[in-house]
């Protein structure tokens, strides 16, 4: 009986160790598949619920299973006109979603007052796995063929934009022009010039804008008035004085009003073109740490910038008058850049580029017309010097050349509702060897006429007036702060 018995427990033996095996390798099969696709859910519902808040709301969802359609007629120029009309009367427009689909796949929307029906039969149904899904296949993506959209998320902006000129407030804290610093504290009169005009220019708009309240208990932010630009090229403050003088302006404004203290500044702003402006809080770190920042020089990889709490502004020449025109066939310079050599960026490139035919870089001004290279250059290279922040991306974008970033850790200005890569080519530092072939696959592909044409479109975007016009780079300023606004509204007592 004994060698039956060994028999017998040698077979349950061996019988458990297959039996164990094959559920290890149902385990480790379940953890490398299934695991990595929850973790993708929770990862997507996290973000789900950041888009919650406003703050968030102009980011695109990593969850790209919606159908999207074209829309690139509603941005004709004609068009988008009407979208500033149909804000100003106040016409409320449905967002396109899922459940406005037809079973034939047709759509509607209001459009100005006008129902407009866009047949979807030109979008591309593919797989996850980007292959195209079969005729009769339910699609997991959907994807417009042709679709090239400036912003993250259109109607949620316009929507948003609409709410925030109806209700959006903001508290300029009062000095007269007897003030021994009012040329510090108020607008600027005439008309600002130079490469920091931003900063004056948001002031004045501001002031005649209809945003401005004189009752701090409706405001919902803070204007802190003084001008970096201006400490600058006052004698009595100069440079060396500027972080001094925001140290007893903000001690001064505590004392005499009790809006700052209540919320340690975070619901206060301020505005500064100059790079000097990062570092000028050094000595009031609650303004640097609690308040937004409204800064051209917007590096989220230098201290001193947040991004998502802080603003990248543009940095923009005014130029008033007609703006030129050059059709992109016309344009036969591949790529144009000039200026100082005062970053290692700058070096690389020049060095890289500056016997090629079809990359025109030049290390020093220009003997010729600048504003000619770029009008007929096809891109116009922006390359960051002392700060990410240069005129160059203006300059590309007023005269329809589309700007090519070569500044790495740049928070572009309005990021929160443009989509840059589809008005400009966004390049590592790193990638600038490759910069030539980068750009002719992208003329080669017929991609360049598209980013030309939403160049076209985003150009309103990037312009100042003195008298604020609907969607113009103060608005847009303005939009920025009405994301970061405070989400617990705090009453004033008496």
């Amino acid at each position: 009986m004994a060698p039956m018995v060994i028999k017998a427990a040698s077979f349950k033996g061996l019988f458990f160790m297959i039996s164990s095996t094959l559920i290890m390798l149902k385990i480790t099969l379940f953890f490398i598949t299934y695991i990595p696709s929850t973790s993708k859910m929770m990862i997507h519902d996290h973000d789900h619920d950041d888009h919650d808040h406003d703050l968030f709301a102009m980011k695109p969802s990593s969850d790209q299973s919606k159908v999207v359609f074209n829309h690139d007629h509603i941005l004709t120029h004609g068009q988008y006109d009407d979208y500033v009309r149909i804000l100003k009367d106040d016409v409320e427009r449905p967002l396109v979603n899922d459940d406005m689909l037809g079973v034939n796949g047709v759509s509607s929307e209001r459009d100005g007052g006008q129902v407009v029906t866009a047949n979807i039969s030109h979008v591309l149904v593919v797989h996850e796995g980007g292959k195209p899904a079969a005729k009769d296949s339910i699609p997991s993506k959907v994807k417009p063929s042709n679709a090239k959209e400036v912003y993250h998320d259109k109607d949620n902006f316009l929507d948003n934009y609409k709410q925030m000129n109806k209700t959006m407030k903001i508290y300029i804290y009062p000095h007269d022009k007897t003030d021994p610093f009012a040329n510090v504290l108020l607008p600027a009169s005439g008309s600002p010039g130079g490469n920091y005009a931003s900063e004056s220019y948001f002031k004045i708009a501001l002031s005649m804008s209809h945003f401005v309240t004189p009752d701090p208990s409706e405001a919902d932010l803070f204007f802190l008035p003084f001008s970096i630009a201006s400490m600058r090229h006052d004698k009595r403050i100069g440079t060396g004085g500027i972080k001094d003088f925001i140290k007893d302006y903000i001690s001064s404004i505590s004392h005499k009003y009790p809006y700052w203290n209540r919320t340690g500044g975070a619901d206060h702003f301020y505005v500064a073109c100059h790079s000097i402006g990062r570092t000028a809080m050094e000595k009031a770190p609650e303004v640097r740490i609690n308040a937004i920042q409204a800064v051209c020089s917007s590096s989220y990889f230098l201290q001193g910038y947040s991004a998502h709490k802080d603003v990248s502004i543009p940095q923009i020449w005014p130029r008033p008058g007609v703006r030129p025109t050059r059709h992109p066939s016309k344009r036969e310079t591949l790529a144009f850049y000039a200026g100082a050599m005062n970053s290692r960026v700058r070096e690389f490139l020049v060095q890289t580029w500056i016997n090629d035919t079809e990359i025109r870089v030049h290390q020093n001004r220009l003997k010729t017309s600048y504003s000619e290279s770029l009008l007929g250059s096809k891109f116009c290279l922006h390359a960051k010097g002392f700060e990410v922040n240069t005129a160059r991306v203006g300059d590309a974008i007023y005269y329809g050349c589309v700007p090519v970033i070569l500044a790495d850790h740049y928070e572009l200005p309005f990021a929160d509702i443009l989509n840059w890569n589809d008005f400009a080519v966004v390049i590592s530092t790193q990638d600038i060897p490759f910069l030539k072939r980068i750009l002719k696959k992208t003329v080669d592909s017929d991609e360049y006429l598209k980013l030309h044409t939403n160049v076209l479109k985003v150009q309103k975007h990037f312009q100042w007036h003195k008298k604020p016009v609907d969607f113009d780079t103060f608005n847009m300023v303005m939009f920025e702060l009405w994301l970061r606004r405070s989400s617990v509204r705090i009453h004033l007592f008496n």
